[in-house]
């Protein structure tokens, strides 16, 4: 019989990331989906498997590598459903360590959680902090760089454009985001959604004139849609259009499916005081 269920919610890509400084760590604030998550059951046996659902969310040896990394202990079948896909930029990995660590019962506080996932996988979402759209998060250190204000409300709507693509921990090939630090600072101070989207927009269009695709047509979309500007996962296909609230169309589901979009979500982000 299985044993509990635990739910880690994950991203829609990132508000911002790129490096701070042409030698400066990656940085990025995440963009906190509650609508995707990796959910994971145990059932209790001999051994430790872990079954990905048909998606390849956690090897055994890296679960038994943050498992000890916790000292804790689990043995049996570990099953695990994702509704965001592997290399999507919504989480998935990080979610799934999160979860294993839940399963076997993990009582540390979320930076501890945080510096096990990255020696265990190189890089690490932000995914064990509650509101981590308030951190710029250093994915490869484990470390809160600086602690930002809350961000107003806004509808977001989103999916999966192109071809996965999972994080290298040692893939350092972004832009330079150290001007727009102090300005989204300002901006959320100010409670002014317009010119964080903004922000948004640009540090992910930085990021597409570096790293591609050619032809994105995530900024084209935004603009036709109406949204106030968009976000992207600066590794993996996730891609997220900021609206403010009650101004998202009726139909920009059909809209984004006919441009090639997958896995459409809609949820709200940030609005706490």
């Amino acid at each position: 019989m299985r044993q509990g269920v635990v739910r880690v919610a994950g991203h829609l890509g990132e508000l911002m990331q790129g490096r701070l400084g042409p030698s400066g760590p990656v940085a990025l604030v995440s963009l906190p989906c509650p609508v995707l998550a990796v959910e994971a059951w145990h059932l209790p046996g001999s051994g430790l498997s872990i079954h990905g659902s048909g998606q390849r969310l956690l090897t055994p040896t890296r679960a038994l590598d943050l498992l000890d990394r916790l000292d804790l202990k689990l043995s049996g079948r570990v099953v695990l459903s994702a509704s965001m896909p592997a290399g999507g930029g919504a989480g998935a990995s990080t979610a799934s360590l999160v979860a294993l660590a839940l399963l076997a019962g993990a009582n540390v506080p979320p930076p501890d959680l945080a510096r096990a996932c990255v020696m265990a996988e190189g890089a690490s979402d932000p995914l064990m902090f509650g509101m981590p759209e308030r951190l710029l998060w250093a994915s490869r250190r484990a470390e809160v760089l600086s602690r930002l204000p809350p961000i107003p409300r806004f509808d977001v709507v989103g999916g999966f454009f192109g071809e996965h693509r999972r994080t290298d921990p040692r893939d350092m090939d972004f832009p330079d985001i150290s001007d727009l630090i102090s300005p989204w600072r300002a901006a959320a101070r100010a409670r002014d959604a317009t010119a964080l989207a903004r922000i948004a927009s640009t540090s992910a269009e930085r990021t597409l004139a570096l790293r591609g695709p050619v032809g994105d047509p995530t900024a084209r979309l935004a603009s036709s849609l109406g949204a106030l500007g968009f976000a992207i996962a600066h590794t993996g296909s996730a891609r997220a259009f900021l609206f403010r609230p009650g101004t998202v169309p009726d139909n920009v589901a059909p809209r984004l499916r006919r441009m090639g979009f997958s896995g459409i979500v809609q949820f709200a982000a940030g609005g706490q005081k």
